[in-house]
């Protein structure tokens, strides 16, 4: 497939997404048809009205009909909200809701979970909100359990799960004899089990993710049959693994065709602190010895956009890769976003080693990488990994650190990656600016340039950073950055880094700031 043929599917993709609102939504007891109450101080023989609340979330979940708010009083819940019921498209969702200006805590402590268990559960439902729940405290040292801040799965549509707050999640099992599997949890999960229903427009907007132990998972994942869905706002942050994940070809669907995260958006996110040091799971225990762990990561995911994402202080910045022989992540734009001061590398793509899958007409356009590759290894700033094929990277500001390590690949069988319009700089002795390509080591810019046909437009100079040290990226007005990139039609984007238009009048910048 083309690249011009792949920025068309996501043109489409773009379009469907445009539909489907991020922004955070207050709930408000004046504006609900029907409205039930929940109170720890209720009983659920009550009527479940504001002076008669019930007592439990499983109540409220086998009587609320569609169109109705179920407000859930300030207070800790021992339980799990576990819904099957569903909205309408006619009559409105099923809304599930800390009462404004109170927090209903659903503690896990001592819940007991035999296989899988979420704190809030939404299984084969549709038009469904939860939103303003603090998840907490649900833990297992019990090896192949699995628990969950939030679980999405089965089929179904239409699912808000807006500005919860999920901590302390974790599975603690210890491996044993080298055996590293079962060691698994998630904050947030959407898995796609069914075929050919899916799971679609799914909204997971203004969560915040923390102190979460994962083991081999992630901390937000959407895996299997999803399409049509968006991550935004997200503030996910001292995780032992990845943070977001899309996930593909894992079996999670039933029927292959269908195995794949597809057509989503994760925007406006903030990543960071993310890190597999210290994670038994990856047969670890000494710091700086693993650094595998992605703030954001497409393993087989396809036709989907990381746009406008600050990640930062991971182990990895952004990833679009594919774990498994044969599949590829294809069709993936990560655009506009700021990487700054990961450990291993800012942006990666392809297999991680020969035994792995490919990255193939993707595109890394305009985003701004800084003193990424902070353990000074030669990952650089752009790792280029096995099997990276038919990918465009362009518009971005690269800025090296210690290493000197702009863009690093090893592989001679890479092959159609189109290098142009960047802008280039280094912290250090820039007489050693550094790339790697098709292993083969360029020192300076105009050797680089000249044996390897790339980045015939780009730029080496200073890019004028506002307040680096502050982490602030925006550019200076006599930035070269400005006006210096290429357009590349939809492909960029319309906005910025910060909301802004992208392309005024027939210039871009190059970097995430316009």
């Amino acid at each position: 497939m083309s690249i011009t043929l792949t920025f068309r599917i996501l043109l489409l993709a773009s379009a469907v997404l445009a539909g489907m609102t991020a922004s955070r939504q207050e709930i408000s007891p004046a504006s609900a048809a029907s409205a039930y109450y929940v109170s720890v101080q209720g009983d659920d023989r009550n009527a479940g009205t504001k002076q008669s609340p019930w007592r439990t979330l499983r109540h409220a979940a086998d009587v609320a009909q569609p169109g109705s708010t179920v407000y859930v009083r300030g207070g800790v819940y021992k339980e799990q909200l576990r819904i099957t019921r569903s909205g309408s498209a006619e009559d409105g969702p099923i809304t599930f809701a800390s009462y404004p200006k109170e927090r209903a805590i659903l503690d896990g402590s001592g819940l007991p979970i035999e296989d899988r268990l979420g704190m809030i559960e939404i299984e084969d439902a549709s038009y469904i909100t939860v939103q303003g729940f603090e998840i907490r405290n649900l833990k297992t040292a019990k090896r192949d359990r699995l628990p969950i801040g939030i679980y999405v799965h089965g089929s179904g549509g239409h699912i808000q799960i807006r500005s919860n707050k999920v901590h302390n999640i974790a599975n603690t099992a210890v491996p044993k004899g080298g055996d590293l599997i079962g060691r698994d949890a998630h904050g947030i999960a959407v898995y796609g089990t069914n075929a050919p229903a899916s799971i679609h427009h799914v909204a997971i907007d203004g969560n915040e993710l923390y102190n979460l132990v994962l083991g081999s998972s992630e901390s937000l994942v959407v895996n299997g049959n999803v399409t049509d869905f968006v991550i935004t706002n997200n503030s996910i942050h001292d995780n032992d693994n990845i943070g977001i994940d899309l996930i593909g070809f894992e079996g999670v669907a039933p029927d292959p065709a269908y195995d794949q995260a597809r057509n989503g958006r994760v925007s406006g996110n903030r990543i960071a602190n993310i890190t597999s040091n210290y994670n038994p799971s990856y047969g670890r225990s000494l710091p700086n010895d693993s650094n595998s762990a992605g703030g954001i990561y497409v393993d087989g995911g396809k036709n989907s956009i990381i746009e406008r994402n600050y990640s930062y202080k991971n182990d990895i910045g952004i990833e679009i890769a594919s774990e498994h022989a044969g599949r590829s992540t294809s069709g993936i734009t990560v655009r506009s976003n700021v990487v700054y001061q990961n450990r291993y590398t800012g942006i990666a793509m392809g297999g991680y080693d020969r035994e792995r899958g490919a990255t193939v007409n993707s595109a890394i356009m305009n985003n701004t990488l800084y003193l990424n590759d902070t353990l000074n290894t030669g990952g650089g700033q752009i790792l280029l990994q096995h099997n990276t094929k038919n990918n465009r990277i362009a518009n971005n500001i690269i800025y090296a650190g210690a290493s000197n390590v702009f863009i690093y690949n090893e592989f001679t069988s890479n092959a159609g990656n189109t290098v142009d319009y960047n802008l280039y700089y280094a912290a250090g002795n820039r007489s050693k600016a550094t790339w790697v390509w098709k292993n083969k080591t360029y020192v300076g810019s105009a050797a680089y340039k000249s044996r390897t046909g790339n980045d015939a437009h780009s730029i080496f100079a200073d890019p004028g950073f506002a307040n680096a040290a502050a982490s602030n990226f925006h550019v200076k007005p006599t930035s070269p950055a400005i006006d210096a990139g290429q357009s590349y039609g939809f492909a960029l984007g319309t906005l910025d880094i910060d909301g802004q238009d992208r392309i005024r009048g027939r210039s871009v910048n190059i970097g995430a700031d316009e």
